[in-house]
């Protein structure tokens, strides 16, 4: 590789760049040490030096917490007009809950 240097221009949030700098004097590294380490692990790695992951939608958090409190599931019928049909003996807080919302 040549010893030619060039510049990096990004545009972070102000707030992010003044920890990560705050960071980074604890560590005894400035911005441009820590950012040539990072694209040296990038080429040493061949890939991202961590695992970059997405973030889950609403409806992925809601069902991951449904799945975690083991809640029963169970199979509704319904009416002529699509109304759910529930015992209300045997499943009194679904009956409620369908009825009062």
């Amino acid at each position: 590789m040549a010893n030619t240097k060039s510049n990096v221009n990004v545009k972070i949030d102000a707030d992010v760049k003044e920890l990560a700098i705050r960071f980074l004097g604890r560590m005894g590294l400035d911005q441009t040490t820590a950012i040539d380490m990072f694209y040296r692990q990038i080429i040493a790695e061949r890939r991202l030096p961590f695992q970059p992951t997405l973030i889950p939608t609403l409806e992925e958090r809601l069902a991951s917490a449904v799945l975690k409190k083991n809640i029963p599931t169970i199979t509704l019928d319904a009416d002529e007009s699509g109304r759910a049909v529930i015992d209300k003996e045997r499943y009194p807080e679904i009956y409620d809950w369908l009825v009062n919302g």
